[in-house]
């Protein structure tokens, strides 16, 4: 694996890491105001189908750069 293509993966790998965090500490915050504020559950609803589009593509991303290291092992390159 070359140096740009190594670096590219540790920042892919850092993006998907703040997002599924963010997106965690995002959603509990937003399930606990919407209790204290009485939101209509479809509120809550809407904040659940964000949360997994979040984590949908955090997976996908995650299974990109884990075909990248295959392809690069494959290959060799170790």
């Amino acid at each position: 694996m070359s140096k740009t293509q190594q670096t590219s993966t540790e920042r892919k790998g850092r993006v998907v890491a703040l997002v599924i965090a963010g997106t965690m500490l995002l959603w509990l915050l937003a399930q606990w105001a919407g209790s204290k504020l009485g939101l209509p559950g479809r509120f809550a609803l809407l904040i659940d189908f964000a949360a997994i589009a979040a984590f949908i593509w955090a997976f996908v991303v995650s299974l990109q750069i884990w075909r990248a290291r295959q392809d690069n092992n494959s290959n060799g390159q170790g």
